[in-house]
């Protein structure tokens, strides 16, 4: 009886399971192997698949742009996660220490770039820090006797930071805004009561109790930002310079689709989405043995 009991439980398990697991072959694996495979071509516009082997992870290790590609990738997806993370942590205890209305508008007004249509944050960003005299900033700079700052020339990696962050700290704000608010208030009534300043309820209280939140947000935003290269493309387009901004993800949107027809190259855009799948991998099970994701999937003990 205990036996066909735990064999149907696992029957309702599989049954249940089979929709996510066949969308993560279909979308996931799949696209993935495909990718693998293509890196080991030399398939350009006329679709033939041609065998060359390693051959294009050998022209990726000798292509001198590569190390100009790679420190860009590096430098975005570390500056743009810091930004997400302590923006985003700022605005929620912004927003949960002030009137609930107040808040929550707040954090629905923060929303408003992550609802508009790309290129239009992307635009708007491009006239307010826009180089020249009529950009928001310089009017602004110019109207009180200052001189026009190249914005986008002289801080490309600040500029992508705030126009990435503004709208990745969204979603931070909104997942630590939302554990901030599942603490238990005696914690905080408490700590008042002995005197606690703010900061200290801050440090010792709140961010110890979010801290998995934080973890989440951490590993899930690095894995995201390695695949994002939409405001880069829309806004300074890898420059400006020589590879300036041009991270890896977008050489190989620029390698396979952003060049005429004779000129695409899918085998060697397919190495570095192969190069960033292995990084993401590596990632993943770094993020879960350091920060200790599985504990997070625990079911809790009832005393």
């Amino acid at each position: 009886m205990r036996v066909s009991r735990e064999l149907s439980k696992k029957l309702i398990i599989g049954v249940m399971l089979t929709p996510a697991i066949v969308v993560a072959v279909l979308f996931l694996a799949v696209p993935a192997a495909l990718t693998i495979l293509i890196s080991l071509t030399e398939l350009d516009y006329r679709f033939k698949w041609i065998w060359c082997g390693l051959n294009n992870y050998a022209r990726l290790l000798t292509d001198p742009t590569t190390r100009l590609v790679v420190q860009a990738t590096a430098i975005y997806v570390a500056g743009t996660l810091a930004f997400n993370t302590l923006w985003g942590l700022c605005l929620a205890l912004l927003s949960t220490h002030v009137h609930d209305a107040l808040g929550t508008f707040m954090r629905a007004a923060w929303l408003l770039p992550r609802v508009l249509p790309s290129v239009v944050w992307a635009m708007l960003m491009m006239w307010i820090f826009s180089p020249l005299d009529t950009g928001f900033l310089n009017s602004l700079i110019i109207s009180m006797g200052g001189q026009p700052v190249p914005w986008t020339f002289r801080y490309y990696w600040p500029f992508l930071f705030v126009v990435n962050g503004f709208i990745g700290s969204s979603l931070s704000a909104i997942i630590f805004s939302s554990a901030i608010k599942s603490i238990p208030p005696d914690y905080i009534i408490a700590a008042k009561v002995d005197g606690a300043s703010s900061f200290t309820i801050i440090t010792r209280i709140i961010l110890p109790m979010i801290k998995w939140h934080i973890a989440f947000f951490v590993a899930y935003n690095t894995l995201s930002l390695l695949a994002s290269f939409e405001y880069i493309l829309l806004t300074l387009n890898g420059g400006p310079g020589y590879y300036t901004t041009e991270v890896m993800i977008l050489r190989a949107y620029h390698l396979a689709f952003g060049q005429y027809m004779v000129a695409m190259d899918f085998g060697y855009a397919a190495t570095y989405v192969t190069i960033l799948l292995v990084v993401g991998l590596v990632l993943s099970i770094a993020y879960w043995r350091v920060f200790r994701l599985r504990r997070l999937m625990i079911e809790p003990k009832l005393e």
